[in-house]
């Protein structure tokens, strides 16, 4: 495969068939002392604000969830991407995905918060006119009015367009006349602003903007949930409610491009929520490992439970330099297409949709990392850990919603590939040329010369290969099934999974080869150990899923070529990952919390 190394941004899914360079890669290393300062505010309000009185926040105590985001308002806190002259903060986009990692560990006050500034302010910012912006976006910027948002409907989950609210235009234009219902809908109870989809006439898919107070427009009783308890969830209702023309938001039949536009953005922000999550319930295992006793010694100094500390620690941090990475490049791209004259909210949102594939990565890889930390969390703190005493067991039924919403997993999993492959189509990227480049190395006769020379080149060229096996099976796939491959979900999602993976642990090599550079030997240890530890898995979850899709639509001579390829490229050298998590284990008990 052709490699090379770009100094210009990289487009979206091109990370697959281009190596990055580590010192043009942003990581978390590369934070302004702002930025920090905002993160750090945004960890403040949650341990000073919300975690004191979670208990009463899950139960629901009236006018309790709308206090604290009008003081979250008064902070910046609700408008960090908005621009200033419509109240907000104007910051960039690292800023804005720092405050929902700051805010992410706040229960469900991080699930009200996310949704207000996301998908309950961002369609009128990106979509309204000038006059929609200046009514609504200052007042949801400072929290004096709560955003929300109705897109599902109970017959419509992962099928949006299938919905069934309508919108009818009154005989004397001045109205649209909605009918129908939304579910699952967050802030619902409480907004007072709401961007609602429907079809105009039962075919035109657009959104409206409605105000609390519509003719025609009820709520539901609150949902009774297996987590994010005092997260407001209703179902809103619609009976020849009257909404204002002026009130439609963005063009008549566009409604689709708003709502999967703003996905693009709410799943990375999803995974930034989750990455905050994970640090505070990680602390939270450690320092109970560190007291709690058996066997007349803490628990902490029992391999068992160092093992799950470390592993909790290097999921986020792979979890985390992916996430900057690409928050990175999308902060980059919308300057670009700001330089060139586009408007801000198209820049925005086009940077955002050049990113899309990364953000669906992001989304899945994020909330499952989540799970991952919060389920351990649960199992160190034992029996404890499954009383509502502790604020792990809050913690780990509030995670499972996040492979839920913004998508699915699976239909996350299913985007990945599906979006690779439709730019592959289209010419944005060359995958079938590096495809074909892979099956001529494989008739080729392998090179048993050990040339890797330099720091990290074995870690460089295990990447390397992994980006091969996905380009020769996503390649082979796409060639023998084509209009077929579609339907086969169980193979895409096989692909999928080599291609998080496989973006996860290359962003997690580019970040520790950009901090050795800085650090010293000493202080890079730990982040190396980590680094090593995820690729070594990811070797492994490659291969099993590389087999598998190999094995479901191949057979006889080319199965055994393609398994041999498959096993050629996920060859790497025995690693004692056993003492590498002692080493980042101990280093965490030390400090006491995770520290990186």
């Amino acid at each position: 495969m052709s490699i090379a190394t770009s100094n210009k941004i990289l487009k979206g899914g091109e990370w697959l068939i281009k190596q990055s360079n580590a010192f043009e890669t942003f990581t978390p290393e590369d934070y302004t002392e702002e930025q920090i300062m905002v993160k750090d505010m945004c960890l403040n309000f949650l341990q000073t604000e919300v975690i004191p009185i979670a208990d009463r926040i899950d139960k629901m105590e009236p006018g309790l969830m709308p206090s604290l985001m009008e003081k979250a308002g008064a902070q910046g806190l609700l408008g960090a991407s908005v621009p200033e002259d419509l109240g907000g903060l104007g910051k960039d986009f690292v800023t804005a995905t720092l405050v929902s990692e700051g805010l992410g560990g706040g229960y469900s006050f991080s699930v009200a918060v996310s949704a207000h500034a996301g998908i309950g302010t961002l369609p009128i910012l990106y979509f309204g006119t000038e006059e929609q912006k200046k009514k609504y976006v200052p007042k949801l910027a400072t929290g004096e009015w709560k955003g929300s948002y109705g897109l599902t409907e109970p017959g419509s989950g992962s099928d949006a367009l299938g919905a069934k609210t309508t919108a009818t235009l009154s005989p004397d234009g001045k109205y649209y006349l909605l009918n129908g219902q939304k579910c699952w809908i967050t802030n619902g109870g409480f907004a007072d602003v709401y961007t609602v989809f429907a079809k105009i006439d039962g075919k035109d898919f657009s959104a409206f903007i409605l105000d609390r107070e519509l003719a025609g427009f009820t709520r539901g009783p609150e949902e009774h949930k297996m987590g994010i308890k005092g997260s407001s969830t209703v179902q809103l209702y619609f009976q020849d409610c009257k909404v204002p023309v002026e009130n439609l938001l963005g063009q008549i039949g566009k409604g689709h491009i708003i709502a999967f536009n703003i996905l693009n953005i709410g799943r990375l922000k999803l995974a930034a929520a989750a990455v905050g999550g994970a640090k505070l319930a990680l602390t939270d295992s450690i320092q109970y490992a560190k007291t709690r006793e058996q066997f007349k010694t803490a628990i902490a100094n029992f391999g068992a439970i160092k093992h799950k500390l470390a592993e909790m620690a290097i999921k986020i941090y792979a979890d985390e330099s992916a996430l900057y990475r690409t928050a990175k490049w999308i902060d980059e791209k919308e300057a670009e297409l700001l330089s060139s004259g586009m408007p801000f909210n198209e820049a925005m949102l086009g940077a955002a949709e050049e990113f899309a594939i990364e953000c669906a990565i992001l989304k899945v890889h994020g909330s499952e990392m989540l799970d991952f930390v919060v389920d351990e969390g649960v199992q160190i703190h034992g029996g404890n850990g499954y009383s509502d005493e502790y604020l792990i067991s809050k913690a780990y039924r509030d995670s499972r919603i996040n492979r839920i919403y913004e998508g699915t997993n699976e239909i996350n999993r299913l985007l990945t590939v599906d979006m690779m492959l439709k730019r592959a189509m289209k010419g944005k990227l060359d995958l079938m040329g590096h495809a074909m480049n892979v099956q001529k190395e494989l008739m080729s006769i392998p090179s048993f010369d050990d040339n890797e020379n330099g720091a990290y080149a074995k870690e460089q060229k295990i990447i390397s290969n992994l980006k091969k096996c996905i380009l020769m099976i996503a390649g082979a796939a796409a060639q023998k099934l084509m209009n077929k491959l579609s339907t086969e979900e169980e193979i895409i999602m096989n692909i999928a999974n080599m291609a998080i993976e496989t973006f996860v642990a290359e962003s997690t090599l580019l970040r520790v080869i950009k901090l050795s550079d800085k650090k010293s030997e000493e202080n890079s240890k730990v982040p190396i150990a980590m680094m090593r530890c995820y690729l070594n898995d990811a070797v492994d979850k490659v291969a099993k899923s590389g087999k598998e899709a190999i094995n479901a639509f191949t057979e006889g001579d080319e199965q055994r070529m393609m398994l041999l390829g498959l096993k050629r490229f996920t060859k790497a050298a025995p690693f004692n990952s056993k003492d590498a998590r002692r080493l980042i284990a101990n280093k965490l008990i030390e400090e006491g919390k995770y520290f990186l």
